[in-house]
């Protein structure tokens, strides 16, 4: 047989009549936005918040990241004041002292080298090793200064300066003597120019380091005795809290007392009371330090540089004789003598100023001695000055320079009673100052470890409420 092949229609796409359209696939359900971890943590958080245990829960964290918080806090801000008061104790002070040390070295130095040339040839020996020791003393100072200074910054810039001009200068000295020894009035010419270059270069440059000390010896004691608002803050709240949740806790089961809650509480108190205390006491410490240590020593210092101003210029009015002069107010005067009148009208009030704060007759007894000498300096130079004025040269430097009843005497009285005097105060400021470092050696350390021991109390009674509910 034959194969029969069949055909078939093919198929339409098209709906037959009055029939509706095709369906089509079926539509997927609408997908929600994804919530993120905080909505959800929230919700949650809040779901708990509705359960005591879940409120429990939230008020034990809570307390416990108040009570870190606090003691975090305390230990940063007085870690901070602690290191201040270092800083004013051992390095500000000692090297604004140390500047003023300088100045005066310095300044004494000069008054030495005049003494010296006004004895001629015979030079004094005193007068010679005084002028070697406080060179050397101003070299071995400006080298401490130096280690202790940050680059660039004023104090490291005078510091060169005057590591640049010490050996000019007594290049200068050194010429003036030599041919002072040979007889050759050009010594004194020599000597007048290297004053010139202590007084307009090398001592300005020495007050600018001294100055430049005290400012960050006031920044030290700006740092270190402001009260520590944020920890104090923080700690009235941390107390407040668990004040706060041993009510509840008391409210809501009649128990007195929740043993872990208690320590936090008293923990926290004890941090609070000891930053007060301590720091209360540290700041008294500090500013006592300051006004009755830091004040008198820059007056004292004020006063000793006043009185070798005054001493170097009584000397360089003999050496010069006359030579230098100075016009004020239409009339014409012995620069030397100008500037001595000047120097004693500093030293008297400086000395007057001292006086004041001298706060015990240890300090104020030398303070007074020094206003004496001065009071009889001034009527011997008046004496000395007048036998100059009249041509007596060598009773005018016997009045200056002599054994007996010179000035040097009086200057010499002068310098002890304020090196005394100066000696008395620094020792109260060390004492001041140490105590007042000393209210704060531990509290850092304390208040840290206080902090969470007063937080692991917190934890554990909040726990213990917990428990009660298993």
């Amino acid at each position: 047989m034959g194969e029969v092949e069949v055909t078939y229609p093919p198929k339409s796409s098209a709906a037959p009549p009055g029939a509706g359209p095709a369906p089509g696939p079926p539509a997927m359900p609408a997908v929600p936005p994804r919530r993120t971890a905080f909505a959800e943590g929230l919700d949650r958080l809040r779901a708990a918040a509705t359960t005591e245990p879940g409120r429990l829960r939230i008020i034990g964290a809570v307390l416990a990241v108040l009570v870190l918080a606090f003691g975090a806090v305390t230990a940063w801000q007085t870690d901070d004041r602690a290191s201040a008061a270092d800083d004013v104790l051992n390095r500000s002070q000692p090297l604004s002292s140390d500047a003023a040390d300088i100045y005066r070295s310095l300044a004494d130095a000069n008054t030495a080298a005049s003494s010296g040339f006004l004895a001629g040839g015979q030079e004094n020996a005193a007068a010679g090793s005084r002028y070697e020791n406080d060179i050397r003393t101003a070299a071995e100072k400006l080298v401490t200064a130096a280690a202790n200074s940050e680059p660039d910054s004023p104090s490291a810039v005078a510091i060169a300066k005057l590591n640049r001009l010490l050996p000019e200068y007594k290049g200068l000295v050194e010429r003036a003597r030599t041919y002072n020894r040979q007889g050759y009035p050009v010594g004194g010419a020599y000597l007048r120019l290297a004053n010139s270059r202590m007084q307009d270069r090398m001592l300005p440059a020495a007050e600018e380091l001294y100055t430049s000390e005290n400012e960050r010896l006031k920044a030290d004691y700006k740092d270190a005795t402001p009260y520590p608002w944020a920890a104090m803050a923080l700690g009235v709240i941390a107390l407040g809290a668990l004040v706060w949740a041993q009510q509840r806790t008391y409210r809501r089961t009649n128990r007195v007392l929740n043993h872990g809650l208690v320590a936090a509480t008293c923990a926290a108190a004890i941090v609070l009371l000891w930053l007060v205390v301590g720091h209360s006491v540290a700041r008294a410490g500090l500013n006592g330090s300051y006004d009755h240590g830091v004040r008198s020593l820059n007056a004292l210092h004020d006063a000793r540089i006043a009185s070798l101003k005054a001493r170097g210029n009584e000397n360089l009015s003999l050496v010069a004789r006359g030579a230098d002069t100075v016009k004020v107010g239409g009339q014409t005067y012995d620069a030397y003598y100008y500037d001595f009148d000047r120097n004693i009208a500093d030293l008297g009030r400086s000395l007057a100023e001292a006086k004041r704060l001298a706060d015990d007759r240890a300090g104020g007894r030398p303070v007074a001695a020094a206003e004496d000498d001065m009071a009889v300096w001034k009527q011997r130079h008046a004496s000395a000055r007048t036998e100059d004025e009249s041509g007596n040269y060598q009773q005018a430097l016997d009045k200056v320079i002599g054994a007996e009843g010179a000035t040097g005497e009086c200057f010499d009285s002068v310098d002890a009673g304020l090196k005394t005097a100066l000696a008395h105060e620094r020792d109260q400021f060390e004492q001041s100052a140490r105590d007042g470092r000393r209210a704060m050696s531990f509290l850092p350390v304390g208040a840290a470890v206080l902090a969470v021991l007063g937080a692991a109390g917190a934890m554990l009674g909040i726990g213990r409420r917990l428990s009660e509910y298993r």
